[in-house]
């Protein structure tokens, strides 16, 4: 059943964000994960929107947390957090 990694992120400093963005990239790919939505137009229906929201979408919740929890995902997270002013990831199983 595929899963669905869902990344809200409120980016602060754009270009310190770039290199995040190729690293995040590269171990996406090396999991086998595919992105489905990558910091397009968000409309808010209800509620205040996030700034950027990455939809990746994975094999299983289980493909979704090892791509998580792999050293290569790892190494990049610092640099999310130093460009991002606050971020929320989840997964969510589809059908």
């Amino acid at each position: 059943m595929p899963a669905y990694l869902i990344s809200e992120i409120d980016v602060s400093d754009p270009v310190a964000y770039e290199p995040y963005k190729q690293a995040a990239a590269a171990a996406i790919s090396a999991h086998q994960g595919r992105y489905v939505a990558r910091g397009g137009r968000t409309v808010s229906l209800e509620g205040a929107a996030p700034k950027r929201i990455i939809v990746l979408q994975f094999d299983s919740v289980e493909a979704a947390e090892k791509f998580y929890h792999s050293p290569e995902y790892q190494k990049t997270t610092p640099l999310r957090k130093k460009a991002s002013a606050s971020s929320r990831l989840y997964i969510v199983e589809g059908q």
